[in-house]
């Protein structure tokens, strides 16, 4: 069995914490005191074959969040997998996603009878060892030329998740799927429960390679035909394809879906509600991240980030603070949130796509402050990364070492920069900012010009293989 792990996408029901180019996946919280993100968590549960392989479909700004956290979490696997990362040229779903990483691993030699569990990225599910024998079970079923998909029992009505009908068991525990539902209005998502034979859909399945490649080609044929391209010439024309899930593209017309349960604990994490219900909570009834004093407050989530949170007498409130964003609404309105994103898509592009602290693969940047003709900044560069050779046509900008020492190139001249020194870089010069020690450079950055946006780069050399931000 092989493993496809998604993890190119953007959500936003988790915003402010979560951003389009910061996604949920990649967040760490203290869901249970490890601080791994969620992300890390898949891996961590789908290392349960030795000598397993393990692809993963992201996009080209989120590589460098999943090379670093594959190398973080890499230091705790007993087993050690083989990670193949494929990037999609731009997202277009679950569906391309899934018929671009089986034509990869056709490619590389791996047999079109193999199976292949997909599972997203940013889901909650323990204990670890228990799932495991249920994706065990479910190769068994795939290799008959099945396709498994995983149902979750619902326990509340829930408005926020797809559900699943289902008939009679097909094969032992396996059910016959009947439809696939979309996320159901709060009376519908009751007479669900009252039925009996509607399960939460997971977003997670088992099939051979072969099953699904059929699948595509009757089910949507302009998915199906890439597998007669190379795939050179899939990448080019990757942009082409339907914008459609797996479940609209397949799961709905074939008649090979089967639906196991699963009996374990399962979230996507998919609002502020579900992830208040996972946490532990105080004496009130709060569940509390970062610094906060509360009184009177019950059962409420408050998330903070830097700034101590004071609440007087909230019921049943989310509060979520970032550097640069509050986010206050009533507990079961949050399923909204998106409704935020898209105006806020329109008016302010920024707190949609970043945070104030955007990561690199050298390193990150803070931004502190900006104003008209300026920018500051705290850079943070890791040891042995290098910043781009570079150069920018609107602004001027001025390095002063806090912490570590610097490597700088400015001309035709390089030298060495360390604490409490500075150097001045003049517009439309080339330059470059190393980190040659063994501990994280921190420098803080004045930017000066008409223009001091971060599409003001021009790069010449990039060790991270990068042309544009």
């Amino acid at each position: 069995m092989k493993i496809l792990i998604l993890a190119g996408g953007s959500g936003t029901r988790l915003w402010p914490l979560s951003r389009k180019n910061f996604p949920k996946q990649f967040l760490k919280l203290p869901i249970d005191n490890s601080y791994e993100s969620f992300f890390q968590k898949t891996l961590k549960r789908l290392c349960f074959y030795d000598d397993v392989e393990i692809f993963i479909v992201t996009n080209e700004k989120h590589k460098f969040y999943v090379i670093e956290q594959i190398e973080e979490i890499s230091k705790k696997l007993k087993i050690k997998p083989n990670f193949e990362i494929i990037l999609e040229p731009t997202s277009k779903n679950t569906a391309p996603a899934i018929a671009l990483a089986l034509k990869y691993a056709i490619e590389k030699g791996i047999s079109k009878d193999e199976v292949f569990f997909v599972s997203p990225s940013d889901h909650l599910i323990k204990p670890e060892n228990e799932f495991s024998s249920y994706v065990k079970a479910s190769e068994e079923i795939a290799k008959k030329g099945y396709i498994v998909t995983f149902g979750i029992k619902p326990n509340r009505p829930e408005t926020g998740y797809g559900y699943i009908k289902v008939k009679m068991p097909k094969i032992e525990s396996f059910y016959e799927v009947e439809n696939f539902v979309e996320k159901p209005d709060i009376e519908t998502a009751i007479k669900y429960i009252e039925d009996g034979n509607y399960f939460w859909n997971s977003g997670m399945f088992a099939f051979r390679a072969d099953t699904m490649i059929e699948e595509f080609k009757k089910n949507v044929p302009e998915i199906g035909e890439i597998f007669e391209k190379p795939y050179e010439k899939l990448l080019s024309d990757f942009y082409n394809l339907p914008d459609i899930s797996i479940d609209y593209a397949v799961m709905e017309k074939t008649d090979k879906a089967t639906l196991l349960p699963l009996n374990i604990f399962w979230s996507d994490i998919g609002s502020w509600e579900s992830l208040y219900e996972i946490l532990e909570k105080d004496s009130s009834g709060n569940a509390l991240i970062g610094e906060s004093v509360n009184i009177g407050t019950e059962n409420s989530l408050i998330v903070t980030n830097k700034r101590l949170t004071a609440t007087l007498g909230l019921q049943d409130t989310l509060v979520i603070e970032t550097e640069d964003a509050l986010l206050i609404a009533k507990k079961g309105e949050s399923q909204k949130v998106r409704e935020i994103v898209k105006i806020l898509t329109k008016k302010a592009a920024q707190l949609v796509e970043e945070h104030t602290t955007v990561y690199r693969p050298w390193g990150s940047f803070t931004l502190l402050e900006t104003g008209h003709r300026y920018k500051i900044k705290r850079i943070t560069v890791n040891p042995g990364a290098s910043l781009s050779l570079q150069m920018h046509h609107h602004r001027s900008e001025h390095w002063v070492v806090v912490k570590g020492t610097a490597k700088v190139k400015i001309g035709d001249r390089e030298q060495y920069v360390h604490e409490n020194e500075s150097v001045y870089v003049p517009k439309s010069t080339l330059h470059r900012l190393e980190n040659p020690g063994k501990i994280p450079l921190e420098i803080i950055e004045v930017q000066v010009g008409e223009y001091v946006e971060e599409d003001d780069i021009k790069r010449f050399e990039d060790i991270y293989g990068r042309e544009n931000i």
